[in-house]
């Protein structure tokens, strides 16, 4: 061995320093990616999962529109229907005895109806010779199991009332 060579040094022959194969900046980042990719993998789960709910609960809005539309029609139904009971084109005389139930005559088998009851109310009022009658159209339309506990239900209920004279 040489003397004057210092132990703690890699010299080539060529007289130049080697440089170590990990330095102590590199050393700390090794396992960097795998953390970012854990990361944006995690990110574009939570994004993912956020998305499925909204398009969930943009379905369940757009299921009440149209049971909330078909329950208001088959009540307005009821109520155009009570008007033609209450005041008859044979111009025979209004009756609405009052608080009475009518039943609308094969509403829920009527295309566009089903699953839809609707009931009626009629309540007559005397007010200085004139005959008040209020009618008061119920609907409600339903799908899925609502007889059971599946939780499997749509039910939506609307009601229109109506006032006339006579």
């Amino acid at each position: 061995m040489f003397p004057n060579q210092n132990q703690g040094a890699d010299i080539s022959l060529s007289g130049t320093r080697s440089r170590p194969l990990l330095n102590s900046g590199m050393a700390k980042q090794r396992g960097s990616a795998l953390v970012i990719g854990i990361f944006v993998i995690t990110v574009m789960f939570l994004m993912a999962s956020a998305l499925i709910n909204v398009l969930e609960d943009a379905d369940k809005q757009v299921n009440l529109e149209v049971w909330g539309t078909r329950a208001l029609a088959a009540a307005n139904s009821g109520a155009d229907s009570a008007l033609a009971q209450l005041f008859p084109l044979d111009a025979s005389l209004a009756s609405c005895v009052d608080s009475s139930e009518w039943d609308v005559p094969d509403v829920p088998n009527m295309p566009g109806f089903h699953g839809c009851r609707v009931a009626l109310t009629c309540n007559a009022t005397l007010l200085d010779t004139v005959n008040h009658y209020r009618i008061t159209s119920t609907a409600t339309c339903e799908t899925g199991d609502c007889s059971g506990n599946s939780g499997n239900c749509l039910r939506v209920n609307r009601q229109v009332e109506v006032e006339a004279r006579d």
